[in-house]
């Protein structure tokens, strides 16, 4: 799957869970081993994206993170979720 397919994928993934859809914003950041995608959200859409416990987030990585490629050498997909505390 191409990196653009991925954002495409977050987008259609965490757009019907937000109250303020347009506030969404991807970041893509590449380093040595991981293609990262962290994701904005407007700051009362943060704990729908993470859901109780975490579990809406991991569901969310697991979905995104199972899209890479399985090649020896391919970077990593990491989702990251901005939770405007830090």
């Amino acid at each position: 799957m191409a990196e653009t397919d991925i954002e495409s994928l977050i987008r259609s993934l965490v757009i019907p869970l937000l109250k303020q859809p347009q506030a969404l914003s991807i970041t893509q950041k590449d380093d040595g081993r991981y293609h990262r995608y962290i994701i904005d959200v407007a700051p009362n859409d943060v704990g729908r994206l993470i859901g109780r416990q975490g579990h809406v987030a991991a569901a969310l990585r697991t979905i995104v993170e199972g899209t890479q490629s399985r090649r020896a050498n391919s970077k990593r997909v990491r989702l990251l979720i901005n939770d405007h505390r830090h």
